[in-house]
């Protein structure tokens, strides 16, 4: 079969070629790069299968095996404009500076196919490691790179369909913390602000913010749930939303620091005409301690986590058959005091005021 007559035909893989001569992706690796440990009838099923398919090696392959210098990680990150992703790029950065490699980062934008289009040119270019905050459902196709060479590392959300080491936050504990926080201080009616529903880090904070009512009694409210809020903008008119309701919330937990910029713009529309809803967001952000009040956040340090996913980096170029790590990244709530107005009706309850 012709490379132009397969189903979805494009450049041959070695995931084709596997396919068609019914081996492992090891195994073509071996027979591409001429290593003795194959048989010499799957050694010519594979030959055979490259010939039909049009398979061309990829030479960044050998210079990985010979330990050429080849000088540069990729890193696809959601968008490279938010402080999280470029603490994290600084972060890589500081850990693979003494080793001579340049870091180019590119922005996903939370488009797989946009993710898929930066992965290729990466490989293309010959990278020696990928460095992925994930957003498509499939990475499997990142298992030939791999099996040449390639180093690969997730970050913040695991990968699809492929074992590769990842490094993620405490997301559900954080959010738990985050919320529990919240009910400490005798908040009853918590509503939560998150991203699109699909994303890793939405989902596992939406399930520490429902454990977290679970363990104080209370129920599941989704008239205090708002998700899909893909920008500041969107987390804005949804705190508008929960806050023009009858019975309002008390408290607003923000799931990431876009979402908690969107809810202090709402809030400082709001002037006095009614009580503030206590706020805690999950990531700190440089200014959230000189607001009015100042914004209490579930935190951690985005420059440690580049700095481990570049570690792992270095292990697998090193150590290239390691098994795959998970590395969880662990969190801290920092009150501040937005978290810590206390509930309307108590007495003590601060009217709003707008923020410059």
């Amino acid at each position: 079969m012709s490379p132009s007559s397969r189903p979805g035909a494009g450049r041959p893989t070695m995931t084709d070629v596997a396919r068609a001569a019914r081996v492992s992706l090891k195994t073509v690796s071996r027979v591409v790069n001429d290593e003795a440990s194959v048989t010499a009838s799957t050694a010519l099923a594979v030959r055979r299968a490259i010939a039909e398919l049009g398979y061309r090696r990829n030479e960044h392959a050998r210079a990985l095996r010979q330990h050429r210098a080849l000088g540069m990680l990729g890193l696809v990150i959601k968008d490279v404009s938010n402080p999280f992703y470029s603490a994290i790029a600084r972060g890589v950065e500081e850990r693979v500076r003494d080793r001579g490699f340049l870091v180019v980062a590119g922005s996903s934008d939370e488009d797989a196919e946009r993710e898929r289009a930066l992965l290729e040119i990466f490989c293309e270019r010959r990278v020696a490691g990928l460095l992925v905050v994930p957003t498509g459902h499939d990475h499997s196709f990142l298992a030939a790179e791999m099996a040449m060479g390639t180093a690969l590392v997730f970050i913040d959300r695991p990968g699809h369909n492929i074992a590769a080491d990842t490094i993620l936050l405490d997301n559900f504990g954080g959010a738990r913390a985050g919320v529990q926080h919240l009910l400490d201080h005798g908040h009853r009616r918590v509503a939560f602000v998150g991203d699109l529903p699909e994303v890793f880090t939405t989902a596992e904070r939406a399930k520490g913010y429902r454990a977290a009512l679970r363990s104080a009694g209370l129920g599941y409210d989704r008239g205090l749930v708002r998700v899909g809020c893909h920008n500041t903008t969107s987390a804005a008119e949804a705190t508008r939303e929960l806050l023009a309701q009858p019975d309002p919330p008390t408290a607003i937990f923000a799931c990431n620091n876009r979402i908690t910029f969107g809810v202090l713009a709402a809030l400082a529309g709001m002037g006095g005409r009614q009580p503030r809803p206590a706020l805690l967001g999950f990531d700190d952000f440089e200014l959230a301690a000189y607001m009015t009040p100042p914004v209490s956040v579930v935190a951690y340090d985005p420059v440690e986590v580049g700095r481990q996913a570049a570690e792992l980096i270095c292990r697998q170029l090193d150590r290239p058959e390691g098994r795959p790590r998970r590395i969880i990244v662990p969190t801290s709530v920092v009150a501040r005091g937005s978290g810590e107005l206390p509930p309307a009706g108590t007495g003590l309850y601060p009217m709003a005021r707008a923020h410059g």
